[in-house]
């Protein structure tokens, strides 16, 4: 009986050691998507509105009602979605309207960094947003000159909102959005 013990031991034993000599497992590292866009190449477009801007040479921009404006991003399935209205003693209205706007995110956003913007010479004031977390846009803005002209401008992604797997190509659209903002000009 213990010749028996002793063979089923070394049995055991051998065939342990011999299942247990593979390599080492080692873990992958981490990684993680890299999204490259091309560097941004800038256009100036013009119509008969009463306004014109620089806008990515790449994106697709499509005329709406009232001087509004479509500006699409196919690659990165996103639009700017561009919105004019003349101030006829309502600019109090306008402001409160596009404050209003970025400010219903604020339940789904972590921040909203507010970012003013003013330009004396080409009279362009305005307020740019970047809204940071999964809130529906990533970016708006508005510009007026106080007396005729208000535009506002908002991004919005063809996906759910997650802001980690889209903060490439929001952060590219954004600044494409902070170009178009600065470049402004009233006709």
């Amino acid at each position: 009986m213990t010749k028996k013990i002793i063979t089923f031991s070394l049995l055991i034993t051998t065939s342990f050691l011999s299942f247990s000599c593979k390599d080492d497992v080692l873990p992958k590292p981490s990684s993680y998507l890299r999204l490259d866009y091309p560097e941004a190449k800038y256009v100036s477009f013009e119509n008969e509105c009463p306004f014109a801007f620089d806008m990515n040479s790449e994106a697709v921009i499509k005329k709406e009602a009232d001087c509004g404006f479509t500006i699409t991003y196919p690659k990165m399935k996103a639009t700017i979605y561009l919105t004019y209205k003349p101030v006829a003693k309502n600019i109090t209205e306008l402001l409160r309207d596009a404050q209003k706007l970025t400010f219903e995110h604020v339940i789904k956003a972590d921040d909203i960094l507010e970012q003013p913007y003013l330009n004396a010479n080409k009279k362009v004031y305005g307020m740019f947003y970047q809204v940071e977390g999964n809130a529906a846009t990533n970016a708006q803005f508005y510009a007026t000159d106080s007396t005729k002209h208000f535009v506002t401008g908002s991004v919005y992604f063809y996906a759910k909102p997650n802001y980690d797997s889209i903060m490439p190509a929001a952060s590219y659209i954004k600044n494409d959005m902070q170009r178009l903002m600065e470049t402004l000009k009233w006709k």
